[in-house]
């Protein structure tokens, strides 16, 4: 999920994406930060990995070929009751069979914590000179990044950094000889998505955000991306207002439901 610190970018216009851009964008957050053990119950997609990810460790919802969720829950359930853990769901606007939150709700799950995802078109841009892309991470981008997420999350995503998928590109602004701030960008077709937007507390308002973020738009649109895509925390109006302000167009709603565990 991104983070905001400080960025600043051009307002961009376009038409809204479609259900099947919707859709599409959605499962590309699912692949870019891709759960340690995954499986398939009946189109969904059961993740775990532990720590505190909510997205590696919740059923994603995008599609359903199943005939009864009734069903699909509860074996959704078992799994996570063989983990331990309490289950997981995440829901978004498109979440497939239609009903899905109500009959959670039946069920006693509880709403937890909800994300906004938000778009904007790319366009071209130079890429800039103090950012530096690369395959890989490295030790200080990792150090900016992971000191940026809650001591809970550490481990897990350390290893869910591993697991990203290609193509993505790791991208750090560099400036007096250390990395100030980090991005991810996985893309797939016409769209890509943010990941790990992080600065260090004393880099904050210095610009290296807004410069990972050209860096991010230049690389997507050489790629011939359309859309750029992130997910931002719904109790979080600051940085609503802020991604918004810099061109993003909210266009879904995610939520995670917890049930209990047996």
């Amino acid at each position: 999920m991104a983070t905001i610190t400080d960025i600043e970018l051009t307002p961009a216009t376009s038409s809204p994406p479609s259900t099947e851009d919707l859709r599409a964008i959605e499962r590309l957050h699912v692949r870019a930060w891709p759960a340690l053990e995954t499986a398939d119950v009946h189109g969904w997609l059961w993740r775990c990995s532990g720590g505190g990810s909510q997205r590696a460790n919740s059923v994603s919802t995008v599609r359903f070929d199943g005939d009864d969720p009734a069903d699909a829950i509860e074996e959704v359930e078992a799994r996570y009751r063989a983990r331990g853990v309490p289950p997981r769901f995440q829901t978004f606007d498109l979440t497939a069979p239609t009903g899905l939150a109500e009959l959670l709700q039946r069920r006693g799950y509880a709403e937890g914590e909800s994300t906004i995802t938000m778009t904007r078109p790319t366009s071209s841009r130079e890429f800039p000179a103090d950012v530096v892309i690369a395959d890989r991470t490295d030790a200080e981008w990792r150090e900016v990044y992971l000191g940026a997420v809650t001591e809970s999350r550490r481990v897990i995503d350390a290893k869910i950094l591993d697991a990203v998928p290609s193509p993505c590109t790791w991208l750090a602004c560099r400036r007096g000889g250390k990395t100030i701030s980090t991005g991810l960008c996985v893309a797939e077709g016409a769209f890509a998505v943010l990941e790990c937007m992080a600065t260090r507390a004393e880099a904050r308002r210095q610009g290296g955000a807004d410069a990972v973020l050209a860096g991010i738009e230049a690389w997507a649109a050489a790629r011939g991306v359309h859309t750029l895509a992130l997910q931002v925390v719904a109790a979080n109006p600051p940085a609503l207002a802020l991604y918004r302000s810099r061109g993003f167009e909210p266009v879904a709603t995610n939520r995670f439901w917890i049930g209990t565990a047996a």
